[in-house]
């Protein structure tokens, strides 16, 4: 199933406004979603048999930079039984305000693996998730300040808890 299908099918469920532009130059095309609806938008393709898009293989984080202001999450789909491969993109401006980190909705009922995904780029990135059943540190311990994975992260101490940080 080639991309255009795919956008004709969100279209016609959801509207023209929740495929809010393509990427087509790179390896890998995507459809870029209103992120507001990126839970029902997986859950049509999930269970839409046109599509059967039954695997979310991968789940990321983005954070665009300090001067873009801008947080997003990408979504690598495949179905098994078509032997074929989505990506999905969303983002959001944020003013990366610890009080205030970017939220997307969670897919983590659509599938399961986001659960452990989405923990990922909360803790990693600073990226919420709304819904998520248990949006905790994963890897960290739960006294870390900060979200690694950010472009504008810097660490002061030189120990952590004894552990020479590099």
């Amino acid at each position: 199933m080639i991309l255009d299908e795919i956008k004709a099918i969100l279209t016609a469920k959801f509207g023209d406004e929740v495929v809010t532009g393509e990427e087509t130059g790179g390896l890998q095309p995507a459809l870029l979603i209103d992120a507001d609806r990126i839970a029902d938008v997986c859950l049509e393709l999930r269970d839409n048999p046109k599509t059967y898009f039954d695997f979310l293989s991968c789940l990321s984080g983005v954070d665009y930079g300090v001067e873009a202001n801008r947080f997003g999450v990408v979504y690598h789909l495949a179905s098994i039984p078509y032997q074929t491969q989505l990506t999905l993109k969303v983002s959001r401006e944020n003013n990366r305000d610890p009080d205030n980190l970017p939220s997307f909705p969670t897919v983590s009922q659509v599938y399961r693996t986001a659960d452990w995904h989405e923990r990922e780029a909360f803790e990693m990135e600073g990226i919420f998730f709304e819904g998520h059943p248990d949006l905790r540190r994963l890897l960290l311990p739960d006294d870390w300040e900060g979200y690694p994975l950010r472009k504008d992260y810097t660490t002061v101490d030189k120990y952590y808890k004894g552990i020479k940080i590099d």
